[in-house]
């Protein structure tokens, strides 16, 4: 007996030893885990649960009638989703901190040395956690007045103190990842490229306190200008330039800053943005690219140049379900371009066409782009994609023509097989629950029955629900980077959005878009003149500016120009979207043209110069649309 409580004591004893041992191992490992992954449950939860409330909220408006007689009940679920979705946007950036995923201007930042791109970070960083303490500082400021004074939200009940949170956590959160970021960074610079970094940096910050002579203006655009040239990602540089514009001249309290950074955000519509990411994320890893490309190989593949022929068509049937140019050629790309590359088309070629056909899914509806412009411009959604359509379509057609004769003066021909009614219909069949995503969103949207949020929202619920439960090609392997994936792409376009109210609202204040509008005005009121110079203007901008982010920022400005000539408020997006999408296959920044020069393994320089009649071909259908305004709007009214 005694030997064996001896032994067990040993045991204990040992493994005791062992734990303490492994204590600074275990408790290492733990926060590793934490550093990696702490963002990314809530993210999941978070964007898991706004699909299924607003889908909720959808499907109650008319099955809750059959069970009570005030379906408007439901309305609580608004409400809850809009929280939600504000704490998942900004939980969201700290991810896109660490893998430096934003929008920004890299044309003189690709042009320094290493040493120099290095000391870049060192100010981009420093000059994002100068954005960042001051609205988590304004955060805490806004938490202790609503200990105060309590405010309630009318559809929950809950105490506004609990969205309001997201300012001081998701900020916290954002000021550590770039503290992270930054010590990375100072290692690898070493102290005295570190100490000029910092020196840059409080130069920059010497006007905003020193000087009483610069006007408002000369600080709001001097500042953006100069952290969009530093690389200072497109967000912070307008929520920055605008913080620096308060701080200097007063224009508005700095309070402002952190309220607008919540209020701007608090909007149904804009919630459409992240279920369009999503549903175009799940159907890519669903499956469904790949169903429609067979269906499109089935119908065009015998003639020349089929497979190209076929992955433009692929990517206008997926443009109306991403509703995003680059993820459109990521999920088209990454199928045809080795096909392509095996049957004898030329790389460089192969990869044009998919990158200037990705383009299309930002004019074919559900459109992000879309979606932005409305809610900026205040204008239907519903009205701006159904005027994309027509766009769409012809630019497809129009690069379909242009691909068809090239590829038969080079002699590149279709696959020749036995193509039959069955297998068309076996291809169709297939491909039934990827055709049916249109129909759910257009139909839903101009049927009455849903708003575009909710048809978006249904969309993303629907490409889960086909990509787990009927093609199987979803599961716990890729649906957390799924939703990853599409919360962080949602997130930087959301930031964007909030910092631009900011920046937006300091120059109505000053009255930058009427003093821009008269000015115009009184070079020629003539319209066609007008539109060309603006059409000019937004083609040089989409060359070194992501389409979005010129929507923000350039349609307050030029939108009343176009307003008092005459111009469609709904026929002007429609113009922009498509000017702004020709941007995705022109250098430098030219999005779509990095993915396929990626999946080709080709340089963008070489295929920037192959890509440049197919950019024609898309300016010719800019001015179609813009100056025969009956064709874009054919489905409108």
């Amino acid at each position: 007996m005694s030997t064996l409580v001896n032994a067990d004591a040993v045991t204990v004893s040992t493994t005791d030893a062992a734990l303490d041992k492994n204590k600074p191992g275990t408790f290492k490992s733990v926060l590793n885990w934490l550093d990696k992954h702490v963002e990314k449950p809530f993210l999941f939860i978070g964007m898991l649960s706004i699909i299924l409330i607003i889908t909720f909220q959808t499907f109650y408006r008319y099955v809750g009638t059959m069970f009570s007689a005030d379906a408007a009940g439901a309305i609580w679920t608004e409400e809850l989703a809009r929280f939600i979705f504000i704490w998942i946007s900004y939980l969201a950036i700290p991810i896109a901190i660490k893998k430096r995923n934003n929008i920004r201007v890299d044309i003189v930042y690709d042009r320094l040395s290493p040493r120099f791109q290095g000391i870049s970070w060192i100010v981009v960083d420093l000059c994002f956690m100068a954005l960042v303490a001051v609205i988590f500082y304004m955060g805490v400021d806004n938490l202790k007045m609503l200990q105060l004074y309590p405010q309630f939200a009318p559809g929950t009940g809950m105490s506004y103190y609990w969205p309001y949170l997201v300012l001081p956590v998701a900020f916290g959160l954002m000021a550590l990842r770039l503290f992270q970021d930054l010590f990375k960074q100072v290692k690898e610079c070493g102290f005295v490229d570190t100490l000029i970094g910092v020196a840059f940096v409080a130069a920059l910050a010497v006007p905003v306190y020193f000087s009483e002579s610069l006007s408002t203006l000369t600080i709001l655009f001097g500042y953006f200008l100069i952290f969009l040239v530093i690389g200072v990602p497109i967000s912070v540089s307008l929520g920055l330039a605008a913080t620096a514009t308060i701080i200097n001249a007063g224009t508005l309290p700095i309070e402002y800053v952190a309220q607008i950074a919540f209020t701007s955000i608090d909007s149904f519509p804009i919630m459409a943005i992240p279920f369009f990411i999503a549903a175009g994320v799940f159907m890519g890893a669903g499956g469904l690219s790949r169903r429609l490309l067979t269906l499109a190989d089935e119908l065009l593949g015998s003639l020349h140049g089929g497979i190209a022929l076929a992955a433009i068509a692929t990517s206008m049937f997926f443009a109306a379900i991403s509703g995003s140019g680059p993820a459109t050629v990521a999920a088209i790309g990454s199928l045809t371009i080795p096909a392509m590359v095996e049957r004898g088309y030329d790389k460089l070629f192969a990869a044009a066409v998919v990158a200037a056909a990705g383009a299309i899914g930002v004019m074919i509806p559900p459109s992000n782009p879309f979606v932005v412009y409305g809610v900026s411009a205040q204008v239907s959604i519903g009205k701006l994609f159904m005027g994309g359509i027509v766009p769409g379509v012809l630019t497809g057609c129009a690069l379909m023509l242009f691909t068809y004769l090239y590829s038969k003066k080079r002699g590149w021909q279709g696959v020749q097989r036995e193509r039959t009614a069955m297998s068309f219909v076996k291809a169709f069949w297939d491909a039934k629950w990827a055709l049916m995503v249109p129909v759910i969103i257009l139909g839903g949207i101009y049927g009455g029955i849903m708003t575009p949020t909710e048809a978006a929202a249904l969309a993303a619920f629907y490409g889960l629900v086909v990509g787990i439960f009927v093609y199987r090609e979803l599961n716990f392997k890729n649906i957390i980077p799924c939703f990853m994936d599409a919360c962080s792409t949602s997130a930087i376009v959301i930031i964007l959005m909030s910092m631009a109210t900011i920046f937006g609202n300091i120059m109505t204040i000053e009255q930058v878009p009427a003093t821009i509008a008269n000015a115009m005005l009184s070079l020629t009121e003539n319209k066609i003149a007008i539109l060309l110079l603006i059409n000019v203007l937004l083609l040089i901008v989409g060359t070194f500016m992501e389409a979005l982010a010129a929507i923000v920022i350039l349609t307050p400005i030029l939108l009343p120009i176009v307003m008092k000539v005459g111009v469609d408020p709904v026929h002007f997006g429609i113009i922009m979207v498509v000017n702004l999408a020709i941007g995705f296959v022109t250098p430098p920044v030219g999005i779509n043209l990095f993915v396929a020069s990626g999946v080709a393994n080709v340089k963008i320089e070489n295929l920037s110069k192959v890509a440049l009649p197919l950019v024609g071909i898309m300016i010719f259908i800019l001015l179609l649309i813009t100056y025969i305004p009956s064709l874009p709007l054919m489905l409108v009214n």
